[in-house]
């Protein structure tokens, strides 16, 4: 006897509901995770570029200044503003997860210091962006 034919015959299925917290479903533990994650990968691949242009001094001196002249535009000083904020967030995150690893009580607090981790950053990088964006474009804005 099928669900439909059975009516009120067939047995009541009853929904396990999964407890609030347990699984990442969009929370601050899963946001902290993927931006973790997403800022190791550009950090990695930032140093992996940097050690081979740093590495064409020994090769060639000459291709060493092409390749180093090429980062100095308006862009790449942009995308060093992306650089610093990858590089502030993992470094923060990262005692964040130190805590909750190493602090018996760190899991209770993960999510104040998920948006401690977040408010320092925005701090750290509204004291930085200004200032670089100056050097970045000086010589734009002075003509």
């Amino acid at each position: 006897m099928s669900d439909k034919t059975a009516g009120t015959l067939a047995p009541h299925r009853s929904r396990t509901k999964v407890p609030e917290g347990t699984l990442y479903r969009g929370r601050e533990g899963m946001w902290s995770w993927v931006l973790h994650r997403i800022t190791g990968v550009a950090i990695f691949f930032f140093l992996l570029v940097h050690i081979l242009d740093t590495a064409l001094i020994r090769v060639s001196p000459e291709a060493y200044n092409a390749v180093i002249s090429t980062y100095q535009n308006p862009v790449m000083g942009v995308g060093e503003v992306g650089l610093v904020g990858a590089i502030g967030f993992h470094a923060l995150n990262g005692i964040r997860i130190v805590l909750i690893d190493f602090w018996q009580v760190g899991t209770k607090y993960h999510r104040l210091m998920f948006y401690t981790v977040l408010a320092l950053w925005l701090v750290l990088m509204a004291g930085f962006v200004p200032r670089h964006l100056m050097n970045v474009f000086g010589e734009y804005w002075v003509g």
